[in-house]
């Protein structure tokens, strides 16, 4: 070493320890999540957004491909390009994370990308669907960099309870799917705001959007909650939520609707759309404001519904609840937290963190693995 770089070393040094000054590294990071016409990329310093970006792709670009893993190499270079385009150059990353996809259950954390997980995520084990390519291009561009590739709880998160899993049918077990990603960043921050970590916490957590899940945290795992994307718990927006079985049973073998039908009524046209042809929350309150009785009634239904179970929920952690939490896009609405608070207040504090943030989710999860607060799980 030079004379000038050992003087210079030396007086950062010494500006550290006599300033006090934290010399503690920032990690630069990646986050990848792919949607079915989007990837959105972001580039985060610690917990600091540097760069962002939503690409959106036609359905003329997408319908190109014939399964979901063909389109790895399109999504991949756009990425780069963009990247590239922005500033952010690729060997100054510390780590990539992508999107988890539909991979095999897994219990919830940090998962370094490794061969059996980019395999599951080609053939899509569990289904098929954008996000798959979450994992698939963060390892390709970690390789590239040599530096880790991550998922952070995918929405197979599966922590739930053995007690949880029967349904009343042996054949037909209950499964966990729900808003895993936002869910576990939702209550970490909640347990950071009340000076606890989020392995020493009771949440019920609402996460309301298109789907509306609720899960119950215990301690860090979410021993039981609603299949929002299967036909649980309270209607949503576009989701019918449970349904009455008998009803369920005569529509599925008469003839008036058919299977497909069915299908969307679950899904995609059930819930709120289907009672009053919108799945826009903040149209249903104008509505309401401008005298629509039917819409007041679907509304109050919904979030009776949301509250009924809360309710139940309460029961899976025997009432010791550190919090009861709204996230996701109708927590924006006052009136919604409002009208759930006038409900379930009795049952604890109720918190609100408005909208979901995936992408710093991501950062946050591989940061954690960086600075040596989590270590990495093995798929």
């Amino acid at each position: 070493m030079d004379t000038k770089k050992m003087v210079l070393n030396a007086i950062l040094i010494a500006i550290g320890v006599l300033g006090g000054i934290n010399m503690e590294k920032l990690f630069k990071i990646l986050a990848i999540n792919p949607g079915s016409t989007s990837t959105k990329i972001a580039v985060y310093q610690d917990k600091e957004e540097i760069f962002e970006k939503t690409l959106r792709h036609s359905s003329e670009e997408i319908d190109k491909f014939e399964k979901i893993a063909d389109q790895l190499d399109f999504r991949k270079d756009i990425i780069e390009n963009v990247l590239k385009e922005g500033g952010i150059n690729l060997a100054d990353l510390d780590a990539v994370v992508g999107r988890g996809g539909l991979l095999k259950p897994i219990k919830g954390g940090t998962y370094i990308v490794n061969d059996a997980m980019v395999e599951d995520l080609k053939i899509g084990v569990s289904g098929q669907h954008a996000s798959n390519l979450g994992g698939i291009i963060a390892r390709q561009i970690g390789d590239e960099i040599n530096v880790p590739s991550y998922i952070v709880d995918p929405v197979v998160v599966d922590e739930m309870e053995e007690v949880a899993r029967l349904s009343g049918v042996p054949e037909m077990p209950r499964i966990s799917i729900f808003h895993a990603l936002n869910q576990k960043a939702i209550g970490r921050r909640a347990a950071e705001n009340i000076g606890k970590k989020y392995e020493d916490c009771n949440f019920l957590i609402v996460h309301m959007g298109g789907g509306i899940t609720v899960g119950a945290h215990k301690k860090g795992k979410v021993i039981d909650n609603t299949n929002g994307l299967d036909g649980e718990g309270p209607f949503s927006p576009e989701r019918s939520g449970g349904l009455p079985v008998g009803a369920l049973f005569r529509a599925c073998y008469g003839d008036e609707m058919t299977k497909d039908q069915v299908s969307k009524r679950i899904k995609g046209q059930g819930g709120v759309v289907a009672y009053l042809g919108t799945n826009d929350i903040r149209e249903v309150e104008a509505r309401i404001n401008d005298g629509d009785e039917k819409a007041k009634l679907v509304y109050e239904a919904m979030i009776y519904q949301i509250c009924k179970e809360i309710g139940a929920y309460a029961t899976v952690l025997k009432g010791d609840i550190d919090a009861i939490i709204l996230t996701g896009g109708i927590a924006h609405s006052a009136k919604v937290r409002d009208m759930i608070k006038e409900r379930v207040g009795f049952l604890g504090e109720v918190l609100s963190y408005p909208g979901e943030d995936e992408m710093s989710a991501l950062a946050e999860g591989g940061l954690r693995v960086l600075k040596g607060e989590e270590e990495a799980l093995v798929y």
